[in-house]
């Protein structure tokens, strides 16, 4: 009797799109968050973004610094 050992792909097309989708929600996550920080920057006069050393212009930079070479 002959034997061959099967492994099927499906469950690795699975596991790939599992880790897809699990990408997937912690960039819209950490994106929504983001909205929120950049939000609150703005909502904030020059003045107090200056002391904070921040321009207006710059708030996107700021908030994704950690993102931007």
């Amino acid at each position: 009797m002959h034997t061959t050992e099967f492994t099927p792909a499906l469950p690795r097309f699975f596991d790939g799109m599992i880790a897809a989708m699990q990408r997937a929600f912690r960039h819209y996550v950490n994106v929504h968050s983001r909205r929120d920080q950049i939000a609150s920057l703005e909502a904030l006069s020059d003045q107090q973004l200056a002391a904070m050393g921040l321009t207006r212009d710059r708030i996107v930079q700021h908030v994704f610094r950690d993102r931007l070479i």
